[in-house]
């Protein structure tokens, strides 16, 4: 591990601060938001940004359509390269199936429009339009 990880069980970060250096939101503005929106959960408890993690603590997020259950291992203060920040957690084997299943999923049955790009062409507006009013060709 890196000498700047902190592995003792005394050692404590603010969990949006850890959130950040462990690099699952880029700003720690994104992280307290996501914390005070109920989307992290500490030890199965909802939380707010000022509480303290701890290494052996788990954590229950939910990222966008992504949910992780990790558990801390190490206590960072500064944000890191993401090899050295992927050293403060470790993933469970539940949650690892769990969005790999989903990244399959998403893969072969991609949502419904995500091929489109950009705006529709005329052809596209006039069905759209005659969708829309319920007029036929």
């Amino acid at each position: 591990m890196s000498r700047s990880i902190d592995t003792r069980p005394e050692a404590r970060l603010r969990i949006d601060k850890w959130l950040w250096a462990a690099r699952f939101f880029k700003t720690r503005s994104l992280a307290c938001q996501a914390v005070d929106a109920g989307h992290v959960r500490l030890n199965g408890a909802p939380v707010k940004p000022a509480r303290d993690v701890r290494p052996g603590d788990r954590l229950d997020l939910t990222i966008g359509e992504t949910r992780w259950i990790v558990d801390v291992l190490g206590i960072n203060a500064y944000r890191r390269p993401a090899a050295e920040a992927r050293e403060l957690y470790r993933e469970t084997a539940e949650s690892e199936a769990r969005r790999a299943a989903e990244r399959e999923t998403r893969r072969l049955a991609p949502a419904p429009g995500s091929d489109m790009r950009g705006r529709p062409t005329k052809k596209a507006r006039r069905q759209i339009h005659r969708f829309g009013s319920g007029q036929d060709d």
